[in-house]
């Protein structure tokens, strides 16, 4: 397996849709520009939960990816979205991803099914040995009903082909127990921020980067906040981060996508539809992120 940095600001790009739901592939092509040379992606995740997943067919979750591995044409390596609450499931994501041309697979905890630890480990151990792609944990609880604890992670990292995870657990006492516990191992586990409000504290406590929903917006920003972490300026990056604290709240402040789809529309990038059982953001919704787009001169 090759190995690679996988340090940086990934963008878990959106997938837009045409006004009959179907997906708008030249618009899809457009994001994959704007986040690269516009928004300094370090990477793209297409088919993660920023991207509507759950309500993508077997057909058109296989057809985004390939688009945007074929627009992003290597500027930046693509992490493809292929987990799935059935490992068979997620094991033909994960080869077709592969064939596709993807760098790395992201696997979401197991959902709804809610396995024991022992499960998450035997899922992501069948996934890893079907693919020789670098695969990345998604530990969501707050979407899975299952957290995956620090030592089963551990446990998962000594599997040659698993690299990292992205960290959307929002418990900053887990953060640090696996950062503690990760920096021992014999080998790089990256840690990165899922939690979008906590990628700063994350990236004090040696986070390596962020798979970032706000990085449509404020991917930029993120970049910087990166480059001055790695230069020791903390005080720079503190003040990034909290002069983008409002539109990252504002960005969740109803289930993701909705707010950060709504704000790429709102600021001429393609977007679309929702599909249900998502819907349009409420209008005091849309003009609170509205003001907050304002004021950080987005809009």
């Amino acid at each position: 397996m090759a190995q690679h940095n996988w340090s940086g600001i990934h963008i878990p790009i959106i997938t837009p849709f045409k006004d009959d739901y179907s997906i708008d592939e030249a618009g899809l092509r457009r994001l994959v520009d704007y986040c690269i040379d516009v928004q300094k992606a370090d990477g793209l995740v297409p088919c993660g939960t920023t991207g509507e997943s759950p309500t993508l067919t077997h057909d058109e979750h296989k057809r985004v990816i390939e688009i945007v591995i074929n627009a992003t044409a290597g500027r930046v390596p693509v992490i493809a979205g292929t987990g799935s609450n059935s490992t068979h499931h997620a094991i033909e994501l994960t080869k077709h991803a592969e064939q596709a041309g993807a760098a790395a697979s992201l696997q979401v905890t197991p959902y709804y099914n809610k396995p024991e630890q022992h499960g998450l480990i035997a899922h992501f151990e069948a996934v890893a040995r079907s693919t020789t792609l670098p695969i990345i944990l998604y530990n969501i609880p707050g979407r899975t009903g299952r957290l995956i604890d620090v030592q089963t992670m551990v446990e998962l990292a000594k599997i040659d082909n698993i690299v990292g995870v992205k960290d959307a657990a929002a418990h900053i006492n887990q953060s640090m127990a696996l950062l503690k516990i990760t920096r021992t191992l014999s080998k790089k586990f990256y840690v990165l921020s899922g939690e979008d409000a906590l990628t700063y504290p994350l990236l004090c406590l040696g986070g390596d980067g962020a798979i970032a929903a706000v990085a449509h917006v404020i991917g930029v920003e993120l970049h910087e906040m990166m480059q001055a972490m790695a230069r020791g300026d903390y005080k720079a990056a503190q003040d990034i981060h909290f002069r983008t604290l409002d539109v990252v709240d504002v960005l969740f402040i109803e289930s993701n996508p909705v707010p950060v789809k709504t704000a790429m529309e709102l600021m001429g990038q393609p977007a679309g539809k929702l599909r249900l059982p998502l819907t349009p953001l409420r209008p005091e919704s849309r003009e609170r992120l509205r003001a907050c787009l304002q004021a950080l001169g987005k809009i």
